[in-house]
């Protein structure tokens, strides 16, 4: 009988704490289109996969009116799950009790599950809704975030992790998922920003909203904090499912190889027709990367960002690959300062968790003008040069047409230890392009043509230097290509490619880090 009355009680206290922010505040949650914080946790996990920690955590702060109220779980959700059969580590903000604000026991409840999934090396997904730090608990609660940030970066590259903003993030505790691996973001109901539009309003006189300032709109087209944005929660919560389908569980294992049912020697006529006959005439880059990969399923990775690059996920042979690819149908697939850190990143995840890396080179130089180098192209292209060069993964790239000056050796080459380099005929590999080119080392020559034939000149010392230069064979001659294939051929060389590398043994030189060009 005894024994009856406990159980009894537990299960009254774990009920309590289920409904710890009251029915109430919960109705207000659904009337904004929000889910719970436990709702959101089932949703995300394998059905009756999740185990949860710390349920009975209480705060302790010593303020007389917080004494009177002591909710269980302190205001977030944390445990472990699986998703796809697959453990994961997860802590939900609850934002129905105290506004999700971060005390010292919600803190340390987050940092045990960090630790906890570092130990046994499984990804952490976070998900935030919080007001930020309560104010009760003073410099306790900068502590606590303090604690996060640096259990984000001592388990940055050891173990995935995913930031899903599900409403507010504020001040500090933008900082967090900033480190993190990918920032998910719902329309509406999700922003970040540093200072609030009031705080902004004293300080330099805007007028801004919150959508505006730290909107999901803004951070995945304008500041590319966000990597993926969604509608709706459900739409939120499918994407990090896919997402989650292509990374390891850590840093010491390989992504999960799937069966392939997409036939590798399917040959795609399509693509010896894709690249137009004008060299200036733009194309979309995206056709040729869905043709080549499994399914023709590419997922994009910061669609809305840099459009001028292509970053994201996709599956040669059941692989795992991670994609980047000039994008000529914006700006020409130029290199900026923006596309530049955008495929850094991207490429140091890549390397990190054990992802080869497939790049379709189409890129004309880097972005001329004071506005590039006054905000720091040298740096920013550098970024993504350091990031190639350190990467250890296997790396194969493609150019299946301009590849001119620096962007040609930043853009994984050969020359920065790529593993396979492949040409299609259509590539034209030069310090520059024939405009130019011609301008420079035909120069007496064009000053000496009459006008009315200097047109006809021009075009005619392009094609020479075309010819001499602009193509894939000079480079081919010297080793820098390791073959100039047909297009239609190039899933299967891919593949093939990817398989020989599957072995691939590199590292770098011993040393603490590098001081990459931040």
């Amino acid at each position: 009988m005894a024994l009856d009355k406990k159980l009894l009680d537990l299960v009254t206290r774990k009920e309590k704490a289920r409904l710890a922010g009251g029915e109430k505040r919960i109705a207000s949650q659904h009337d904004k289109g929000k889910y719970t914080a436990r709702e959101r946790i089932e949703k995300i996990l394998d059905e009756g996969s999740f185990e949860e920690f710390d349920m009975f955590v209480t705060h302790r702060c010593n303020d007389f009116d917080m004494q009177k109220n002591q909710p269980l779980t302190d205001g977030v959700i944390t445990g472990y799950g699986t998703i796809q059969g697959r453990l994961v580590f997860v802590f939900s903000q609850d934002f129905t009790i105290f506004g999700g604000s971060l005390s010292k026991a919600y803190a340390e409840k987050i940092v045990k599950v960090m630790e906890m999934a570092a130990k046994v090396g499984a990804p952490l997904i976070g998900i935030n809704d919080s007001g930020g730090a309560r104010i009760q608990e003073g410099v306790d609660s900068l502590a606590g975030y303090a604690d996060i940030f640096l259990r984000n970066v001592l388990y940055s590259g050891v173990v995935p992790q995913i930031s899903l903003i599900l409403g507010p993030c504020a001040g500090g505790a933008v900082y967090s998922p900033a480190i993190t691996d990918f920032i998910m973001m719902v329309e509406k109901t999700s922003y970040m920003f540093l200072t609030g539009p009031k705080v902004v309003k004293q300080v330099t006189q805007e007028d801004v909203t919150t959508e505006q300032l730290g909107g999901s709109g803004v951070h995945a087209s304008k500041s590319g904090v966000a990597h993926l944005v969604y509608a709706g929660e459900d739409a939120c919560f499918e994407g990090l499912r896919k997402l989650f389908s292509y990374l390891p569980q850590n840093n010491a294992a390989n992504p999960p190889r799937l069966e392939c049912g997409d036939p590798l020697d399917r040959l795609d006529s399509k693509l010896n027709d894709i690249i137009p006959d004008n060299p200036n005439k733009p194309y979309d880059m995206k056709e040729i990367v869905t043709q080549v990969v499994d399914d023709h399923d590419f997922f994009e990775i910061q669609p809305l960002f840099a459009g001028n690059i292509l970053t994201g996920f996709a599956r040669l042979n059941g692989r795992t690959i991670g994609v980047v690819a000039n994008q000529p149908k914006v700006m020409a697939g130029v290199l900026d300062n923006a596309a530049s850190i955008k495929a850094a990143r991207f490429v140091r995840f890549c390397d990190a968790f054990n992802i080869p890396l497939v790049v379709f080179e189409d890129v004309p130089g880097f972005m001329p003008g004071t506005s590039q180098e006054y905000n720091g192209i040298i740096r920013n292209g550098a970024k993504l040069l350091y990031a190639f060069a350190e990467a250890t993964v296997p790396k194969i790239t493609i150019i299946v047409r301009k590849a001119y000056g620096g962007a040609y050796c930043v853009m994984s080459s050969k020359h920065i230890r790529g593993d396979v380099n492949l040409a299609w005929p259509s590539a034209e590999i030069a310090v520059m392009g024939p405009d130019g080119a011609v301008e420079i080392i035909y120069s007496e020559e064009l000053k000496n043509t009459e006008s009315g034939k200097l047109a006809g000149k021009k075009n005619e010392l392009k094609e020479m230097y075309r010819d001499l230069f602009a193509n894939p064979y000079s480079a081919a001659r010297k080793g820098y290509i390791d073959d100039v294939i047909e297009p239609a051929g190039t899933r299967l060389r891919l593949a093939k490619a990817l398989e020989m590398l599957d072995a691939k043994r590199d590292s770098n030189p011993v040393k603490k880090h590098g001081n990459i060009p931040l």
